[in-house]
């Protein structure tokens, strides 16, 4: 199942780093946040990636370009130096594309965008490329098959919200509402259906959730 991570916001949450890198490039550790968030995913089998790239995009593919497994791995090296062995690796298996989706596109113009790169696939999974949680995916995605819905996604209880989602008695979405003060709803980790493409507008406005969650 591919992955799409939305890489492309200007990251004004976090502008005193957002000016000189992305906020996925933010260190936690030794590795950016998009890193933990990809072997998250692949941790689960989902090892195909599909980054929607705007803002400092080239930071985000130089970052990959220039990638250094030894970083985070055991290594023996010999020779001086000349030489160096993993004793294991984090990313040979990925697949990652990378994607220019525009420096001011909204989440259903950068999703409209990585069309073509979905052909064939039933079902995908969507994340911004901060959404770090500890969700167990594989029952995430039992349950959301089981309910024979469009799309499915995580809400959390944050400190700030700029949308609220209204739930009805038995978990199903009733409505998806901007707000302009702190509430008790939010959105991450989606698993929508690929054949909802056909309701998102090249150059409409409006957010994708809304248009495709219903």
């Amino acid at each position: 199942m591919k992955v799409i991570l939305f890489c492309g916001g200007l990251g004004t949450r976090l502008k005193e780093h957002s000016e000189t890198i992305p906020k996925p490039l933010v260190e936690i550790g030794y590795r950016p946040i998009i890193w933990h968030l990809m072997r998250y995913y692949a941790h689960f089998g989902h090892n195909d990636f599909i980054l929607c790239l705007g803002y400092r995009g080239d930071a985000i593919k130089n970052y990959f370009l220039k990638y250094n497994e030894c970083i985070s791995n055991d290594f023996v090296m010999t020779n001086g130096g000349r030489e160096i062995h993993l004793c294991n690796n984090d990313i040979e298996d990925w697949k990652i594309t990378f994607v220019d989706t525009g420096l001011h596109s909204n989440i259903g113009q950068r999703l409209r965008a990585v069309q073509k790169y979905l052909d064939g696939e039933e079902i995908f999974l969507a994340n911004y490329a901060d959404g770090l949680a500890d969700l167990d995916l594989n029952c995430y995605l039992e349950h959301f098959h089981a309910q024979n819905k469009i799309a499915g996604f995580l809400a959390v209880q944050p400190s700030q919200s700029f949308h609220v989602v209204k739930l009805e008695a038995n978990g199903e979405v009733e409505s998806i509402a901007p707000l302009r003060k702190p509430t008790s709803g939010s959105t991450g980790a989606s698993s929508p259906s690929a054949k909802r493409f056909l309701t998102i507008s090249r150059k409409g406005r409006s957010s994708w959730m809304s248009h495709s969650i219903g």
